[in-house]
């Protein structure tokens, strides 16, 4: 038995524990949806479905050997660890708050690089907010954010404290995705809430760009990208996808992104395409350089 097989039984209680969570959201997205329904706030279904066929599909890949692309590729990484952290009570509490921070950053990029936002636009994209949203996850995510989770290896958390401490990132936002628990005062300032979450969520100007920590909400009032949710929240992005395709909703903003990409007059203006924020133009294009999304 190796090292990362060993890890993989002594964190065997924390996944399962997280798959008790997930059969948990689950029911509570069930029950949500049919409260909805009843109650008559949610008339239309065309998003919830859409967020449903997306969320299946996403199943299906992460179960295949396209899923294990995170995992194969932050294993591929381990070797060049420069530390190792050694194992204790302590690890995954530490590999959590790691996780955190790095989930901030990865998030902030994946907002102010538009070739990151490609992806992660998919999750912004729907004009509702409830606990399906949650479920909408672009299909392109194992292939792009390992690369976010590479400096974890390199310190020496190893491969399963990295994984187990992005997932319990990941499932903490689940309940997060809602506007039935309203404002929580004091804990709005310290952690990622309903309230804070559909700040981020928001496509009202004052909202763009704030709230991306995942547990703590720290990260956002160290590094100035905190906002308070003030005025009522318009949902979706700045230019609505307009569908409830799945394959549209996860693929529009790439088809987008490769049409300006070619027409670029220059390969400077191709990469400003790529990596500078949503909106951004070249000088001499007469447009506006930059045109923020959420």
């Amino acid at each position: 038995m190796d090292s990362t097989e060993a890890q993989f039984l002594e964190y065997a209680v924390v996944f399962e524990a997280l798959d008790v969570l997930a059969l948990a959201f689950l029911f509570a997205v069930v029950s949500e949806s049919v409260w909805d329904v009843v109650t008559g706030q949610r008339k239309k279904l065309g998003e919830t479905f859409a967020n449903g066929a997306i969320a299946i599909i996403l199943a299906l890949l992460e179960r295949t050997a396209y899923g294990l692309i995170f995992i194969v590729a932050l294993l591929l990484v381990t070797p060049f660890a420069v530390f190792e952290i050694p194992q204790g009570w302590w690890t995954l509490p530490l590999a959590v708050l790691a996780a955190d921070f790095t989930y901030y950053w990865m998030h902030r990029c994946e907002h102010e690089v538009r070739l990151f936002w490609a992806n992660h636009s998919v999750h912004h994209s729907s004009p509702e907010f409830n606990f399906t949203t949650a479920l909408r996850i672009s299909w392109m995510d194992a292939i792009i954010e390992w690369v976010f989770f590479v400096p974890m290896i390199l310190l020496g958390f190893g491969l399963v404290p990295t994984v187990a401490g992005l997932v319990v990132v990941v499932a903490y936002q689940s309940w997060v995705h809602t506007e039935k628990v309203g404002r929580l005062g004091w804990l709005d300032q310290l952690m990622n809430t309903p309230s804070i979450h559909r700040v981020h969520h928001g496509s009202n100007a004052q909202y763009i760009d704030k709230n991306y920590g995942g547990i703590l909400i720290i990260w956002d009032r160290i590094f100035g990208t905190y906002a308070p949710e003030n005025e009522t929240v318009k949902y979706g992005i700045t230019t609505p996808i307009g569908s409830q395709n799945p394959f549209t909703i996860n693929f529009r903003e790439y088809t987008t992104l490769l049409h300006d990409v070619r027409r670029a007059e220059s390969w400077k203006s191709a990469l400003g395409y790529m990596f500078r924020p949503p909106g951004w133009q070249p000088e001499n294009s007469g447009k506006s350089k930059e045109n923020p999304q959420p």
